[in-house]
């Protein structure tokens, strides 16, 4: 390969076939440095897209700026963070003119693609048309999108309220759930992410994420059904493509009697920290953990809890920020996995593919609780976030991204599954779809997570490649990848080599191969 002007997809595939044709991980490694020298040439990518020359603040004044006028809060990822000033789809460009495939997508926020071109071309037609007007007037475009967007859920959740975040959207859900049933207890997990606003910190179960000052009243933490980490379980209980080898797909039966375990806990928490009778305002969940790290419940545990919490006169509210539109792949929405429909569904991230946007979508009869007093956004449902979220929603359609989840996600979680069968320090790999998960452990008996500086070599090998994924869980030593819903199987097979080459070398220079 001698033209800098080839197609970096048309360079993954061809690559990627030769090495595979090949029996020497040698030469295996050999072709993928092959591969991500000749990717990172500047411009380099699909449909003949030349990147632009980065023209702002030097890196280090932007690093100096970083330090003195912005959060010290706002941590950065890398020991030499990246600067990033351009996207397009699935692709990233630093100051320098290096190129990235994102598989972290923002933080499971572009859903689409970075600047894809019809949200971008819906954007600019409406920037030149209409801004704001606050929702006190008219105007087409949000009832436009409440119309489309409610038209994705099943009945009877029909009533949308926009907002700016996800914190925001399970702030909301928290108030509505209290104010409909009169309750004022509440239940998340452990483990769980929910927002970092005062009144969703309570909510949020990891001490990493929270302050020192009065949040949480009323809220109660269950114990997580991790059946990789907690009690009871193992990986064959929970709703994933793939197995390790050794591990078989439990029963219906078998999964049962886990979620009575994990259900025995729930009930634990009612008898002995809720009020007496039906007191439950209500129960907050991920269909599957994001900032936890990827975490799965058992298959049949989350609708029996809906059950019960039914029963004790709380409502039900699936947060979907992290794993709606079609990321899980086999649904739509999260909660669909788990056979249930609940009663307040909350949304953000993917529903903007970047633009600030967030969304509760409730039942009339939930909605009109919040009629008792004025309530307003000033900048919920916009004249521009509006056309921004018909276009993603017709971007999610026409792209088929569902599908793309499904189809390519399936397919990176058996490459990387064979990483557990391979190598002591992956523990597990898990998910559905585009929301994966790679638990780092020590040693395979024990599960301790894998040591931070480790975690940090493995990491900075896989950016140093090119690829860029997440980290999460409490202790950090989960690789999260949730691309933007446009990748194809040459970056999954990339980003499977790029982690098992980084493993690799970690693990030598350890002395443990």
């Amino acid at each position: 390969f001698t033209s800098t002007r080839v197609c970096s997809r048309c360079l993954v595939q061809c690559l990627y076939h030769r090495a595979h044709n090949t029996h020497s991980s040698m030469t295996m490694r050999k072709h993928t440095r092959q591969l991500l020298r000749l990717s990172q040439a500047p411009g380099l990518t699909c449909r003949g897209y030349q990147s632009r020359e980065y023209d702002g603040p030097d890196y280090t004044k932007t690093r100096a700026i970083r330090k003195e006028n912005l959060s010290p809060a706002m941590l950065t990822y890398y020991k030499k963070p990246v600067l990033i000033h351009e996207g397009k789809m699935q692709w990233l460009w630093d100051h320098e003119g290096k190129k990235y495939l994102d598989m972290f997508g923002g933080i499971v926020t572009v859903s689409v693609g970075h600047c894809h071109p019809k949200v971008t071309e819906a954007l600019q037609q409406q920037i030149h048309r209409l801004w704001h007007t606050t929702n006190i007037y008219l105007h087409p475009m949000v009832h436009e999108y409440a119309t489309r967007l409610v038209d994705t859920l099943p009945d009877p959740l029909k009533v949308v309220y926009f907002v700016n975040s996800g914190s925001e959207a399970n702030d909301l859900a928290m108030y509505m759930a209290r104010l409909h049933t009169g309750n004022n207890d509440l239940i998340s997990f452990r483990n769980a992410y929910h927002g970092m606003s005062p009144y969703t910190m309570g909510l949020t179960a990891h001490s990493t994420w929270k302050f020192s000052v009065p949040a949480g009243m009323g809220i109660h933490h269950a114990m997580n059904p991790d059946v990789y980490k907690g009690l009871w379980g193992g990986p064959g209980y929970r709703d994933c493509p793939v197995l390790p080898e050794g591990v078989v797909r439990a029963t219906d039966d078998e999964c049962r009697v886990v979620e009575d375990l994990y259900l025995n806990q729930l009930e634990e928490v009612v008898k002995y920290s809720l009020p007496k009778g039906n007191s439950l305002g209500g129960f907050f969940a991920e269909s599957i953990q994001g900032v936890g790290g990827s975490v799965q419940y058992p298959r049949g545990y989350l609708k029996r809890a809906f059950e019960r919490v039914r029963q004790l006169g709380g409502v039900c509210i699936s947060d979907e920020v992290q794993t709606g539109f079609g990321r899980t792949g086999d649904h739509y929405w999260g909660f669909q996995g788990h056979d249930v429909i609940p009663d307040i569904v909350t949304m953000a991230k993917g529903i903007g593919n970047g633009f600030p946007m967030g969304a509760v979508v409730t039942t009339p009869e939930i909605a009109a609780t919040m009629g008792q007093a004025l309530h307003f956004n000033t900048f919920g449902g916009n004249p521009m976030a509006s056309a921004v979220g018909i276009a993603v929603l017709d971007a999610l359609k026409e792209d088929k991204c569902q599908e793309t989840s499904l189809e390519v996600g399936t397919h990176l979680l058996t490459k990387l599954v064979d990483l557990v069968n391979k190598y002591e320090i992956v523990g597990d790999v898990r998910g559905k779809g585009l929301m994966i998960g790679i638990e780092m452990v020590e040693d395979k008996g024990t599960k301790a997570p894998l040591k931070p500086e480790t975690m940090m070599d493995i990491w900075e090998l896989t950016k140093d490649a090119g690829v860029l994924i997440g980290k999460g869980g409490y202790h950090g030593n989960v690789f999260r990848i949730k691309p933007p819903m446009c990748i194809t199987k040459e970056d999954a097979d990339l980003t499977a080599q790029v982690l098992e080459e980084a493993v690799f070398k970690t693990m030598k220079a350890m002395g443990r191969i």
